[in-house]
């Protein structure tokens, strides 16, 4: 009888010394979980540091932008500036034109919209007939063309509006997602869906050249303005 009251005693005292050492592993266990979700002051603080730091950086790169003519479409006037102009720049969108031609003045509304919007990279224009020499090396023969260039060399072309749906109606998102094509802008959306609608029924054909220096040949085209 004794020794059966004594059993008894025993598993009480072992049931709740694991009683209060689940509850003791259990507390901690919070506190550990309370700790990972509310970090620490001094966590807080590097987080906000890195944060303002992040900040000021990407304002220091957009007024940098703005400086060298980011963040607006704008005309150059001759074969010296727009040299000067791609070595300034990473990403140069050069839009090559003529006054009498119509789709140029369509293509200049959508790069109004794009250059606001997209200042990490610069937006041009440039008269074909103030750069003879410069449409020859580049063998521009096409009006409207694009030339994107990357780190001072060509990366792509758009020639005229087969890219872009080939309609005189394409949007601006669909000049958006064909320039996100050279990754000459930072582009957000999916490039394996065109904007335009009529994708199936006109299909895309691009006109991609690969590491070719401006100064270098380029590809022809077979129709002229």
């Amino acid at each position: 009888m004794a020794a059966n009251t004594s059993m008894e005693t025993i598993s009480k005292v072992l049931e709740t010394q694991l009683l209060q050492t689940a509850k003791i592993m259990e507390e901690q266990l919070d506190a550990e979980m309370e700790k990972m979700d509310k970090p620490d002051e001094d966590e807080l603080e590097v987080l906000k540091e890195r944060r303002r730091q992040a900040l000021k950086k990407a304002q220091q790169q957009k007024q940098e932008w703005l400086s060298k003519g980011h963040g607006e479409y704008r005309e150059i006037s001759s074969e010296r500036d727009f040299f000067q102009e791609v070595k300034e720049s990473k990403n140069v969108v050069c839009h090559f034109y003529k006054d009498s031609t119509m789709r140029c003045k369509i293509l200049d509304k959508h790069l109004a919209i794009l250059a606001k919007k997209h200042i990490e990279t610069k937006f041009l224009m440039l008269n074909v007939e103030k750069a003879p020499f410069l449409c020859e090396r580049l063998r521009i023969k096409v009006i409207p063309t694009l030339a994107l260039v990357k780190d001072g060399k060509t990366k792509d072309y758009i020639v005229g509006f087969s890219d872009l749906g080939n309609t005189d109606e394409f949007t601006t998102e669909t000049l958006e997602w064909r320039l996100g094509c050279s990754e000459i802008i930072k582009y957000n959306g999916n490039l394996m869906e065109p904007p335009f609608q009529n994708q199936k029924k006109h299909g895309t054909h691009f006109t991609k050249v690969d590491k070719k220096t401006i100064r270098g040949k380029t590809c022809d085209s077979d129709s002229d303005d």
